[in-house]
């Protein structure tokens, strides 16, 4: 029960005014607070509940009575002034006018001094409709503690493997330049389509990011992480900013390209870690490296497969990789999200894309971004296509074919944002940047290849086996259940609740912050953790376990924290 200032237990309040009438005056309950103070005149009376000192109103009233002497001819033959109180009618009416205005200035006091609301958390209603929610009360994350897990050494490679890598942007793509989205420290060009769509206050947060550059952004902030240091011998972690995906990427749909040349940058980077004393020392088990591809570009076994063999040579055997997809039986590969267009400032920009997405009122039970593969038999894109078709009004969907989406966001940021669910099948790989798109948007990812997101992004999203937390962010639907008949997209939608639906979608909101790529080189403020923060802090926490244990990396401590 809430207290005033040097007051014990407070109970419902009344006034005894010590007039011959006797009046009781009422003082109003307020917020929780309840007060009672008890005024009474006469022999053997006090204030009750007894404070530790008299309150002001007591004071007061002291000097309301003093103002008629004792000896004066109204107090005469009545005993003590303190057992009856005669007043004059003029006096009677000034103590009871200063009894009133006592007791609006309690109400006052009790109504703005001892209000202590809780974060006001309301849940979206699936019915399409802008609910009241509102994020700007609640605490930001806990912050994690001061590099308690370690300190992290940044090697100064030779320029070669990473800065000479996109001096030629040019040429880093056979059908396009990637000088656009190697600007702006790797977030790309400023997103003007979306002006209209995100908040005006929001916009110059929102970038057309290309999916392929993390490498870029790790290197651009682990140069700033609050725990790096310049003393390799005071490091328990150490990063290798080597541009790998772009190296490779340049090669992968040349028809000219030769094994060589894909793998000639990370041969020669490996060659160059073999000089240094803390690789030599540990074998690479305390390294860790950004990758901006998927793994399976570079885990070629064979000279006419795809991509380079650069996690396949004998040097990366320890190595811990952050990849936007990973091999799922390979522990060493550490799954982060794609990047998104959205690279909020502060803490409070990322409570107010929160606010907006969970407000924005949404038309669509489903939506799908992608296009059909036409080359490929009974493709599952088509199939979804097919379904999104015959919901009718329940349903949008937008073709993506011929690269018409790419980096440009405005139409799928606005299809998820009008959508309370969305499809997400496989792309070319298990994995697609538009799961990460459609969260960020504040949609529910409905999935239907478990490599897709349970086996993948462990560090930032439930896992596989604790299934009831995955329901709570994601819809899950097995591919051969809706290939054969036995399951429809629609159908399954329509029979989760409507209550659930709100708790899902708050739970894929609140997953929010630790899915995008902050802009400032520090990170974010206030303690959030964005995702390059919990990248950093899981590969810390993944060695000194390691170390704690006091034994080698046999590949054994799994993919968890």
């Amino acid at each position: 029960m809430p207290r005033g200032p040097n007051f014990a237990v407070w109970h419902p309040p009344t006034f005894v005014l010590p007039t011959s009438s006797n009046l009781l005056l009422p003082l109003p309950q307020s917020f929780g607070a309840h007060f009672s103070i008890l005024l009474l005149v006469g022999s053997g009376h006090r204030m009750s509940p007894r404070p530790a000192s008299p309150p002001p109103e007591m004071n007061l009233l002291k000097r309301l009575w003093s103002a008629t002497p004792l000896s004066s001819p109204e107090h005469s033959g009545k005993g003590s002034a303190f057992q009856v109180l005669h007043l004059t009618t003029c006096r009677r009416v000034l103590l009871i006018f200063t009894v009133l205005s006592l007791q609006l200035v309690v109400l006052f006091f009790t109504r703005f001094s001892f209000r202590h609301p809780a974060p006001r958390l309301s849940l979206l209603r699936p019915e399409h409709t802008a609910p009241t929610i509102s994020f700007d009360g609640a605490p930001s994350p806990a912050a994690s503690p001061p590099c308690n897990s370690g300190l992290v050494y940044v090697y100064d490679i030779p320029p070669a493997f990473n800065k000479e890598l996109i001096i030629d942007c040019s040429g880093l793509n056979p059908w396009a330049s990637r000088c656009g989205a190697i600007s702006n420290g790797g977030f790309g060009a400023p997103a003007a389509d979306l002006a209209g769509i995100v908040p005006d206050s929001l916009l110059t947060s929102w970038f057309s990011t290309d999916q392929f550059i993390v490498e870029l952004i790790f290197h651009r902030r682990i140069l700033a992480h609050r725990c790096r240091t310049t003393n390799p011998s005071a490091a328990s972690a150490f990063y290798i900013p080597f541009y790998g995906g772009i190296a490779v990427g340049k090669h992968l749909w040349s028809s000219n390209s030769t094994t060589d040349e894909r793998d000639r940058a990370s041969a020669d980077l490996l060659r160059w870690m073999d000089s240094q004393e803390s690789w030599r020392k540990s074998g690479g088990r305390d390294h860790f490296i950004a990758l901006g591809r998927i793994t399976w570009d570079f885990r070629r076994s064979h000279d006419r497969d795809w991509g380079g063999s650069f996690l396949h040579m004998p040097g990366m055997a320890n190595v811990t990789r952050l990849l936007i997809e990973r091999n799922p039986w390979d522990e060493r590969d550490v799954g982060v999200p794609y990047p998104t267009g959205f690279h909020p400032r502060t803490a409070k920009e990322v409570r107010a894309w929160q606010n907006f997405v969970l407000s924005r009122p949404r038309s669509k039970l489903f939506s799908f971004a992608g296009a059909a593969r036409a080359g490929i038999n009974n493709d599952f894109r088509g199939l979804l296509l097919s379904e999104c078709a015959a919901a009718g009004d329940a349903c949008r969907a937008v073709d993506c074919s011929g690269g018409r989406c790419g980096n440009r966001s405005a139409e799928t940021l606005s299809l998820f944002l009008d959508s309370v669910f969305c499809l997400q099948p496989r792309g070319d790989s298990y994995t697609r940047r538009s799961m990460f798109d459609c969260m960020v948007a504040g949609a529910i990812p409905v999935i239907f290849w478990r490599r897709s997101a349970y086996e993948q992004y462990t560090w930032y999203l439930p896992l596989e086996e604790e299934e009831e937390e995955a329901t709570q962010w994601s819809v899950f639907i097995d591919r051969r259940e809706v290939r054969s008949g036995a399951a429809s997209v629609r159908g399954v939608l329509d029979g989760i609740g409507e209550e659930k639906i709100q708790r899902m979608r708050e739970r894929v909101v609140g997953l929010l912050p630790q899915l995008v790529y902050a802009w400032p080189d520090e990170g974010l403020d206030e303690g959030m953790d964005d995702a390059f923060d919990v990248a950093v802090r899981g590969v810390l926490q993944r060695f000194r376990k390691r170390r704690s244990r006091g034994k080698n990396d046999t590949g054994t401590d799994g993919n968890k924290l």
